[in-house]
């Protein structure tokens, strides 16, 4: 039986707008995203027929409601595949956190499967597999830095974002992508994030300007019902960092530091209070086979 293990990276966004919600339900949005040098590690090894999940938490599904379980059966279904597959997650990513743990999963098992039943599938096309999946799935697939559009599937690749240490922290709660978007009033949104500014910045390294073009226009959706929040924003403001953001839908909060020592003093401290605390640097690609072949 054929094994793949594969490394699954995050992403955070550093900046999110919502434009406007479709006839279809979905919302138009405008996104800078970047995968972060925090994984999962996703062991896929064939079997003789089915899709079992296994994993180190009992915090995510371990059934067929597990999106990377969803995305076995896709490849399954689409390409009349008469095998299965045994799916172990070794998560490291926290689960509800706005930093694409369930899709960065999905993104691997595409990208898996493609090696392990030799598909021989583009990753354009795995990419295009990824959408049916979530709209997050395609970035994982490429990762680096990118502009996304559309649901967030239209994405524009760009020349990385390399060596941002970042202070990432996860309050004691999750945020339901769902619920952000339900919440939030596009029309009384005031203060859009500039993409083009943001990403310019970044690259420079002069960051005294920085928190005037990142921004989460959900992040007040997510500060009105959880003001922790604001607070872990002024904590890691307070330790240091240039500057604060929330990512995804939340909740989630990082911190941008100037090198990886700052980083690592405000995770200290930071660590006093919160259990979930993760130090990462930007990461120039997604989805990463670590043994049994290559992207």
């Amino acid at each position: 039986m054929g094994k793949v293990v594969l490394k699954a990276p995050g992403k955070i966004n550093w900046t999110l707008d919502v434009m406007e919600k479709r006839p279809d339900g979905y919302h138009e949005v405008e996104m800078l995203m970047q995968s972060i040098s925090l994984w999962d590690d996703v062991v896929l090894t064939e079997c003789s027929e089915g899709v079992k999940v296994t994993g180190n938490t009992e915090e995510m599904p371990l059934n067929e409601n597990n999106l990377a379980a969803k995305a076995a059966r896709l490849i399954i279904n689409k390409f009349g595949i008469e095998k299965g597959v045994h799916i172990d997650i070794n998560k490291r990513i926290p689960i509800a956190a706005g930093l694409a743990g369930g899709s960065t999963n999905a993104a691997a098992v595409l990208v898996g499967l493609n090696v392990l039943w030799d598909l021989k599938l583009p990753v354009s096309r795995l990419a295009e597999l990824g959408v049916e999946l979530g709209a997050d799935v395609p970035f994982c697939i490429y990762g680096g830095t990118a502009e996304a559009r559309g649901i967030g599937e239209k994405l524009t690749h760009l020349p990385p974002i390399e060596g941002i240490w970042l202070v990432l922290v996860k309050p004691p709660f999750g945020i339901s992508t769902a619920w952000a978007y339900r919440e939030l009033k596009i029309d009384k949104v005031v203060s859009h994030p500039d993409i083009k500014m943001a990403y310019t910045v970044l690259r420079s390294g002069e960051w005294e300007e920085l928190s005037r073009y990142l921004g989460n226009v959900l992040e007040s959706v997510a500060r009105g019902s959880y003001p922790e929040i604001n607070d872990i924003k002024e904590a890691l403001l307070k330790a240091g960092a240039k500057a604060s953001m929330m990512t995804g839908s939340g909740p989630t909060v990082y911190g941008i530091f100037q090198n990886k020592a700052d980083a690592m003093k405000a995770a200290d401290e930071i660590k006093k209070s919160y259990s979930q605390v993760h130090v990462v640097s930007t990461r120039t690609r997604g989805v990463e086979i670590a043994e049994g072949g290559n992207l």
